[in-house]
Formats: structure tokens, C-alpha cells, sequence
């Protein structure tokens, strides 16, 4: 009988601790219908769009490698278009901590000279084998490390901090040919959903100003959606490459974890799931430049992606899903999301032969539950109240939030909010842990072994296009459509299937672990069907 009763007690703890989560759940959903109107009205940037991108910036990174091999552009004046371009839109985006032009132009000019050379010797073939995107320009989210370049990540007590050697993935990149423009920004230590902090400010989204571009690549989704960049090196460990990519109508890849190194990446953990939960990944304008990335940013596993294997769209199964449940305690997913991913599913089943599968993944209905008590399960979760001058000592959450609102903070709300996260664990006991992991274990089983290597599912990226700058605080159980997927180790890549309002939607595609080529090929044929990315001033 004492074993009973103390596994009823356990029960009850359990089912008092869910309700406190759905009961918060209600409450931000309240508080996102009464104080919609302060944000609308807090919203008056009338600062004109970022201006168009001239044609040649239009291309795909792919066709830019080309042009540059074919003698008919320089990787020069590729370069300097580029430049002239960031130069236009970031005054509105604010997306840049530091760059680095006037090297980027000597390498451009060194790129040009070694293809005039291998040209007259006849080794160009070889050259541009071994470097597929020979002088073709890209930029990097400060987090994931250019030598020489600031790597503060949005600290106050990190400014002036410098890169000492390039991230792996970085370095990578630049072996292939390319060449670093800047560096972009993140939230403090990427530790947030709203590129913002007090070192470099609020970069803004550019289909309107008064929205943010997500987090925490969101430097990256800004630059890449004016145009203003042809290719980026992110990172993604609760959708941090797919939420900025969807805010920013921009193809995002967060790949199956192990198979680019994260090396290099700023922070970093000693918890064993730390490599499974965060990746480093691509960014691009255009889905056939996923490939290419992935494929030089994988190194020596890069067979294991098997890229140039064709996907035959007949043969691929079709599930999706328009939320993860009908609760009160979430908030709804926007219509115009819930339709694409319904159009995006009929178009696989009518343009290309694809299945429809009508089999449900009910799992997902926890995925706050899971995703909170298994991420911040974790050992060395940066802690944002810690005081530098001496980390024995925690700040007060109250006294920070005073001081920011008098100007006098170190640390921005956002990451304020994280840190009440961190520490309430939005009152998840220690004690469900290995419960919700096994939930987790459960569900990537479920669908490893629905998915298998002929199937995909599409799902939200998030509940809503772009919202305003600050409403992520109520929104912020909208990460659970990505933050998942993370737990669960699955490749997934953000598509852009339209706009609503001027702002672009998009939508996940989702593939069982090491299946990342079934992600990109749907993205690709996604791209046909609905367009992908068109920047601002050109979407109409």
C-alpha cells in the first residue's frame, strides 16, 4: 500500500505540474488578445522598405559560382555589388556587428588572378572542382566564429571580444572558395526568438521595419532576404535557422545533428546532448544552393547525405500536419499557414505523384512538455543572471528588470525572459525529466519508423508570420513547432510558400534522422510550385 500511495501522490504532483503549464499557456493566450492593440500602436516605423537588390543579386549563389568560372562576371565586382547593396539596407535592418569589405575585395582580386592563371595553364576544371564557390561572397551569424572578427554574441561583457580562429563550419566554406563579408547578429549568446541586444541593438525585419526577423540567425535572415548576402553559415538548436528563415521568406536546413561539426560554435556546452540539439547549417535565397552547402559544410560525412542520389517524387509519402493540437492552452496556427500546408501536400500529390498519408503524429500535442523539460534538462545552460564580476553570485531577475527599464540594465529583456525560463523551468520538476525523455524517445521512434527513407512531413514553422518586436513574449509557445525537432534530432528545413499581408509564410518539411536529402528535394520542387524567396519591393 505505501508503494501505491506514493505513486497516486506522484500522479497527482504530475497532473497538478501540467496544468500549471497549460494554465500559463491560457494566460499568455489572454494577454496576446488584450495587448495585440499596444503592440500595434507601439508599432510606428514608416521607414521606407530596404530598396530592391539589382538583377545580378537576384541569382542563385550556384549560378554566381558559374558566372564567375565562365569569365562573365569577376568575383570583384561580384563583391563589390554586394557591398554597395549591405550598405543600402542595413541603415533600416541594423543585421550587422562587423565587417570586413575592404579584405573581402583583396580576396575577390586573388580570386580573379588564380582564375586567369589556371585559365592559361588549363587547370581551371580542377580548381573549381576542388572550390565550388570560387569568389562567391557569404556572410556568417557571429556565433559561429570568423577569425578576426567580433565574437561577443550580444554580450555587454564580451565587446571587443575576437574570433581567434574560424569555426569549423566556416572554415569549410571559405576552403570551397567563398568569400566573408561580415558578421551578423544574434541575440545574447542565441539564447532568444528576437535578434536583439544591448551591444548592438534590434535588427528589423525587411518586410517591415516594425517586426522582428526572428532568432537567433536573425541578422542572417534580414541580410539574406534583401538580397544583401548569397549565402549564410548559422546555427539552429531551437529553430534558430528555421524561424528567421520563415520570418524572412528565405530556405533554411537544420540538419540531422553529428553531421556538420559545430566546432568553433559560441556558447558551447559540456552536456552530452549538447551536439545533438544544436547544428550548424545553411541559410540560402535558393533551394538548389542547399545541396551545395550542405554537401561542402558536411566535410568527410559528407557521403553520408548521399545528395547526388535522386529522389524520385513518385516514390515519396506525403504526412502533415496544420497544428500540433486544438488546445486552449496554445495558440491557434494562422489560417494562412494551415492552407499552404494543405496546398503544399495537394501539390506533391497532383504536380509530382507523391502520396498522401493520412497517419497523425498525436505525440506532438506535448511537444511544450517535452521540449522544456528535456532542453533545459541540460548541464551548463548559460546563466543570464550571473554576475561577471563574480560567478559565484546570481543577479536579482527583479533588480535587472528595474534597472533595463530605467536604461541602466545589462542585459536585454529578451534575455531576461529566457533566464525566467531557465530558472522556473515553467514548472517542470526535475523529477519528469527521464519521463518526458522517454515521450521523446517514443515519438522520434514513431516517426523513424513511419517516415522511414521515402518519407516526409509538413508541418509549421511557426503559429504566425513575422509578429512585432516584443510580442514574442506571448508568443513564445509558437517554438514548440521547432524546438521539437531539435529534441528529437531530425532534419528539417523552412520552405517560403507565399505572402500574407506583405509578410512572407512559409512552412517545415521534416524527414527522419540522416534523411536530409528527402528535405531538400521537397524544398526544391516547393520552390517550383509557390515561388520561394522574393525580396521587398518585389513580392507583390
Amino acid at each position: 500500500m505505501p508503494g501505491t500511495e506514493i505513486q497516486v501522490r506522484r500522479k497527482r504532483r504530475f497532473c497538478r505540474m501540467q496544468v500549471a503549464v497549460r494554465l500559463l499557456g491560457v494566460l499568455l493566450r489572454l494577454l496576446n488578445l488584450l495587448l495585440a492593440p499596444i503592440f500595434w500602436l507601439k508599432a510606428r516605423d514608416r521607414r521606407p522598405l530596404p530598396p530592391a537588390p539589382p538583377p545580378l543579386l537576384l541569382r542563385s549563389a550556384t549560378s554566381l559560382a558559374a558566372a564567375i568560372r565562365q569569365g562573365e562576371i569577376t568575383s570583384e565586382e561580384l563583391v563589390f555589388a554586394y557591398i554597395d547593396h549591405v550598405k543600402a539596407v542595413n541603415p533600416v535592418l541594423n543585421a550587422i556587428v562587423e565587417e570586413r569589405y575592404r579584405a573581402a575585395i583583396e580576396d575577390a582580386k586573388a580570386v580573379d588572378r588564380k582564375i586567369e592563371e589556371a585559365k592559361k595553364n588549363g587547370t581551371l576544371q580542377p580548381l573549381t572542382a576542388e572550390k565550388p564557390l570560387l569568389g562567391v561572397p557569404f556572410t556568417v551569424k557571429e556565433s559561429c566564429s570568423l577569425i578576426g572578427m567580433s565574437n561577443a554574441v550580444g554580450c555587454l561583457e564580451h565587446a571587443g571580444r575576437k574570433a581567434t580562429k574560424d569555426g569549423e563550419a566556416v572554415r569549410l566554406v571559405k576552403q570551397a572558395g567563398a568569400i566573408p563579408l561580415l558578421v551578423s547578429n544574434t541575440p545574447e549568446l542565441c539564447l532568444g526568438w528576437e535578434t536583439t541586444n544591448l551591444l548592438r541593438g534590434t535588427t528589423n525585419n525587411p518586410y517591415c521595419l516594425n517586426r522582428t526577423p526572428g532568432g537567433s540567425s536573425g541578422g542572417e535572415g534580414a541580410l539574406l532576404a534583401c538580397g544583401a548576402s548569397a549565402l549564410s553559415v548559422s546555427s539552429d538548436i531551437a529553430g534558430s535557422i528555421r524561424l528567421p528563415a520563415a520570418f524572412c521568406g528565405v530556405f533554411g536546413h537544420k540538419p540531422t545533428p553529428g553531421l556538420i561539426s559545430i566546432e568553433g560554435h559560441i556558447p558551447t556546452l559540456s552536456d552530452e546532448n549538447y551536439p545533438r540539439f544544436l547544428t550548424v547549417g545553411p541559410m540560402t535565397r535558393k533551394a538548389e544552393d542547399l545541396p551545395l552547402m550542405m554537401n561542402i559544410m558536411a566535410g568527410e560525412n559528407r557521403h553520408k547525405l548521399q545528395l547526388d542520389k535522386p529522389v524520385n517524387m513518385k516514390d515519396l509519402r506525403v504526412y502533415y500536419m496544420t497544428e500540433a493540437a486544438n488546445s486552449p492552452a496554445l495558440l491557434d496556427v494562422h489560417d494562412c499557414i494551415r492552407d499552404k500546408i494543405k496546398s503544399a501536400a495537394q501539390y506533391l500529390e497532383k504536380e509530382c505523384g507523391s502520396k498522401i498519408c493520412e497517419e497523425k503524429f498525436k505525440e506532438l500535442e506535448n511537444s511544450v512538455e517535452i521540449s522544456i523539460s528535456v532542453f533545459f534538462s541540460m548541464k551548463d545552460i548559460p546563466n543570464m543572471l550571473q554576475d561577471p564580476a563574480n560567478p559565484k553570485r546570481d543577479k536579482s531577475l527583479v533588480l535587472e528588470l528595474i534597472k533595463y527599464m530605467f536604461g541602466g540594465g545589462s542585459r536585454s529583456l529578451q534575455a531576461l525572459g529566457f533566464a525566467l525560463i531557465n530558472k522556473t523551468k515553467l514548472f517542470m520538476p526535475q523529477s519528469r525529466n527521464g519521463y518526458y525523455s522517454a515521450k521523446a524517445q517514443k515519438l522520434r521512434e514513431h516517426f523513424e519508423r513511419e517516415l522511414g527513407e521515402t518519407g516526409v512531413f509538413l508541418y509549421p514553422v511557426f503559429i504566425a508570420p513575422a509578429h512585432r518586436h516584443q510580442e514574442v513574449f506571448l508568443r513564445a509557445s509558437g517554438v514548440m513547432y521547432t524546438m521539437v525537432f531539435n529534441i528529437l534530432g531530425m532534419p528539417a528545413t523552412t520552405v517560403p510558400v507565399g505572402f500574407h499581408d506583405g509578410l512572407p509564410v512559409a512552412i517545415q518539411v521534416v524527414a527522419a534522422p540522416n534523411q536530409d536529402r528527402l528535405c531538400l528535394a521537397v524544398a526544391k520542387q516547393l520552390e517550383v510550385g509557390f515561388g520561394g524567396w522574393r525580396p521587398p519591393n518585389l513580392h507583390k
